[in-house]
């Protein structure tokens, strides 16, 4: 008998064991993307080859999971780090965990809240309905002034993200600056909502990031990122903070997906700024993407951005990708920008930027060209 119930706990162990696992998940995923890069006029030279990292999407790898609590609760985590294959190097402003770190609890009636480095409403319901969802940094208006390709992430955060009632999501974030003495300083708050039925799906958010206080700390400093990645709004890097609003939709017809999106930012100063009127950024976009073959796509695009308030530009932008895939994780691509720019930037003569490349012209116009290789595992 002793025996008989020996062997029958240790079953009972194992079984309990066993549901336990099933209810618990780790996956560990990655991206690697490289590439060789045509720039035409770079920092004042003519001609730059040279090899390019994340073109089509920013290398990575990461550890996400989730555990069953039961009663439709359960915990969710992400680690994601970003690094550049070509030299190794990591990402993000040499963070270990720079694409997002972060921890919650999900429900299934009131949704998910999370905390820690992310990124903000707008990325997550927005951008997927823009181009730059299938081509990537090609796809982004010149600097990504507005945030268009997720340049930056929000530390210190808390994440409310919804479930989905009737097709329609929401999100909301807030973020502390973590200033002592000054409470407001540095902080970040976004809100958005997205709306997907069939072949149509459109989405609308607001983001405000507060760039500290300048008597405090040196700006741009709090818990977001800094934005200012390029000539396009480096005049503006002392600005005490930033409104952004977008908007964007898309509808598929067939093998043919078309979209358009139009975002408002306004740079904002006060008494320790470098400028003194606030200087606005508005750009309109439209893509259209044709997936010729199951393993072959085609995509367009057009951006046109408008400055005014400080200083005026104008920067006329025209994007071109082609994918392949060789399998399931695998694919090559070619992507081509071309962009012109006119007027003033704040600092002298507006210089072409092509998307979210980062890379200052030190001309009037830019045309970058890339052929690369993506594995996902």
């Amino acid at each position: 008998m002793k025996k008989i119930a020996l062997q029958s706990s240790a079953l009972c162990i194992v079984a309990i064991s066993s549901a336990a696992h099933a209810q618990s998940s780790v996956t560990l995923y990655g991206i690697i993307d490289t590439g060789l890069a045509y720039v035409h006029n770079s920092g004042g030279h003519s001609t730059q080859i040279t090899t390019m990292s994340g073109s089509l999407a920013g290398s990575r790898w990461g550890l996400k999971g989730s555990e069953d609590l039961g009663g439709g609760l359960k915990t969710v985590f992400q680690l994601e780090n970003g690094f550049d294959p070509t030299n190794g190097t990591l990402g993000q402003n040499n963070r270990l965990f720079g694409r997002q770190a972060f921890v919650g609890i999900s429900s299934d009636k009131f949704g998910t809240v999370t905390l820690g480095r992310q990124y903000d409403p707008i990325v997550d319901q927005v951008q997927p309905l823009t181009g730059d969802n299938y081509f990537g940094a090609i796809f982004a208006p010149p600097g990504d002034f507005d945030n268009y390709d997720n340049s930056i992430r929000i530390n210190n955060a808390v994440k409310w993200v919804s479930p989905s009632w009737g097709g329609v999501t929401l999100e909301a974030l807030y973020a502390f600056g973590g200033l002592a003495g000054s409470v407001g300083s540095g902080q970040t708050y976004s809100a958005s909502a997205g709306y997907s039925s069939g072949s149509f799906s459109a989405a609308a958010g607001y983001m405000h990031i507060d760039y500290g206080n300048a008597r405090l700390t040196t700006r741009p400093s709090g818990s977001a990122d800094s934005l200012f990645n390029s000539a396009v709004n480096s005049a503006y890097s002392s600005a005490r903070s930033v409104n952004s609003a977008r908007v964007a939709g898309q509808y598929v017809i067939s093998s043919v997906t078309l979209g358009a999106a139009y975002s408002f930012t306004q740079y904002n100063p006060d008494a320790m700024s470098s400028f003194s009127t606030s200087q606005k950024y508005q750009n309109a976009s439209v893509f259209g993407i044709w997936q010729v073959l199951p393993t072959f796509s085609l995509g367009a695009g057009y951006n046109y951005t408008k400055t005014s308030g400080d200083s005026s530009a104008k920067y006329n932008m025209f994007s071109l990708g082609a994918d392949y895939n060789l399998s399931k994780r695998t694919d090559v691509y070619a992507i081509a920008g071309y962009t012109h720019a006119s007027g003033e930037n704040g600092l002298g003569a507006a210089e072409a930027v092509v998307g979210s490349f980062d890379i200052n012209s030190g001309s009037s116009s830019q045309a970058i060209a890339v052929v690369g290789l993506r594995h996902t595992f």
